[in-house]
């Protein structure tokens, strides 16, 4: 990792240490997916969140949103500081974000599955208004098991809708268990193909790859585009990495919050 993703991270566990608790292992596979989207692709104007031409970015893995609310501080939408009251009970900075009460948060999101559906709306009257907008969804592995993940996907797909990119955070880790265990999703790219989507697969900790790849959206003029990210869970937080018992954790110890600041700062 280099130094920005680093900090990115940092900022979580910033966040994480106000809070005692939060989504570690799923919010650390996020961080270099989020940051090449608010660096070098997405639109938008952290003084007027609701500019009519900023691209909508849609959080549908919701729980992920220590991820989001880095990003959020790091371009000024809230302050780093903000970080700190993360989960306390007068605090806007939710274990899942919402729309309305945070500045560039598009739609309130947690319960899973409801992201895409969410994203095809606003794609699709996007292209009906004829508007130049991008729709960019963010999905975990372990949501795409919902069936409403699926409906969506052949609406998008009967549409055409090219100004739409579903980014999958394929870590391979539910919150109790293997992916594979839980319910297979092989063979990922095909699914999505079937369903009409052009699709590609990423590293999704490679900042070159990720850049080059958005850089070439849509990837079809005629389809919306599914890209697959292959991540780790936990990723930068060496005792957590590929571990699905750090998804979520509770009652952080001060000693645990100070092992993660070791691992990236040393």
């Amino acid at each position: 990792m280099d130094q920005r993703s680093r900090h990115l991270r940092i900022l979580i566990v910033k966040a994480l240490e106000g809070g005692g608790r939060g989504h570690i292992g799923s919010s650390m596979s996020l961080v270099e997916i989020l940051r090449v989207l608010f660096d070098s692709f997405l639109k938008y104007k952290p003084a007027d969140s609701q500019w009519n031409e900023r691209d909508r970015l849609i959080f549908s893995k919701g729980h992920g949103c220590l991820a989001l609310y880095a990003l959020l501080a790091d371009k000024g939408f809230i302050s780093e500081d903000e970080l700190e009251t993360f989960c306390k009970s007068d605090s806007r900075l939710g274990g899942h974000p919402e729309r309305n009460k945070i500045p560039g948060v598009e739609a309130t999101t947690g319960a899973l599955g409801h992201g895409l559906p969410i994203g095809v709306g606003i794609a699709l009257a996007c292209k009906i208004q004829k508007k130049n907008y991008r729709v960019v969804v963010i999905t975990g592995d372990g949501e795409i098991n919902e069936g409403s993940v699926w409906e969506a996907a052949m609406s998008a797909a009967k549409h055409q809708l090219s100004n739409l990119t579903v980014m999958i955070d394929y870590n391979k880790l539910q919150s109790y268990g293997s992916t594979r265990e839980v319910l297979d999703l092989e063979p990922l790219a095909d699914k999505w193909s079937s369903f009409g989507f052009e699709v590609e697969e990423v590293d999704g900790h490679d900042i070159d790859a990720l850049e080059q790849l958005t850089g070439r959206l849509p990837l079809n003029n005629t389809k919306p585009t599914a890209i697959i990210c292959h991540t780790t869970k936990g990723k930068g937080i060496s005792f957590a990495e590929n571990k699905a018992e750090w998804h979520h954790k509770s009652g952080l110890k001060p000693e645990e919050i100070a092992e993660m600041y070791a691992c990236l700062t040393t």
